[in-house]
């Protein structure tokens, strides 16, 4: 009978392990796919408009928008100067020149109460903000994944116009990555990992 028991156990515990392994194995899958998503988050192209403080951002050094341009409740500027007073529904002609605005569908900053800035976190805190509903504009890992593949505003990114760099994954990588990580359930890096 003790036999039979401790070759039970012996099984269990082999089961556990190869479960585990594969657990573990996914996790870093998933973990190594954020690192792309982090790289695309904190990139001038998104992190510009994903600001703490109520100035947004422009060119590739993230310099304070220039003409004292505010945030404003909703995100798409103040009484009297909404973002749509310069930035149109698309990048305007090369003509204009290189820093001519540019433009998307529904050009805005995320709105006040739901800010998703992200400048500077570590990993570990941008995981967390990314998924947390109550400051991602209530989206779950579809929405997300919805958001980071069809929104004109976030496709921009890869077609800014002017001699602003793009972002520096190509879009359909990062959606692959973004998707991976999001199946995986969102796993979050360790700080200092």
């Amino acid at each position: 009978m003790k036999r039979h028991h401790w070759l039970l156990g012996t099984v269990i515990l082999v089961c556990l392990i190869a479960y585990a392994s594969h657990v573990f194995a996914d996790d870093r899958e998933a973990l190594q796919a954020f690192d792309t998503v982090q790289k695309v988050f904190q990139s001038p192209r998104c992190q510009n408009c994903h600001i703490p403080g109520d100035s947004p951002l422009q060119f590739d050094a993230g310099v304070p928008h220039a003409m004292n341009v505010l945030r404003g409740m909703d995100g798409k500027g103040s009484a009297g100067l909404p973002c749509a007073t310069c930035h149109g529904q698309s990048n305007p002609p090369a003509s204009y020149g290189p820093h001519a605005p540019p433009g998307a569908p529904h050009w805005s900053l995320p709105p006040a109460a739901q800010r998703m800035a992200w400048i500077g976190l570590p990993a570990d805190r941008l995981c967390a903000m990314i998924k947390d509903r109550s400051s991602n504009g209530d989206r779950d890992f579809a929405a997300l994944i919805k958001h980071v593949s069809d929104d004109k505003l976030v496709l921009w990114g890869w077609n800014p116009g002017g001699n602003r760099a793009p972002v520096p994954v190509p879009h359909a990588i990062f959606v692959t990555q973004f998707k991976l990580w999001a199946d995986a359930g969102g796993p979050c890096p360790v700080t200092g990992s």
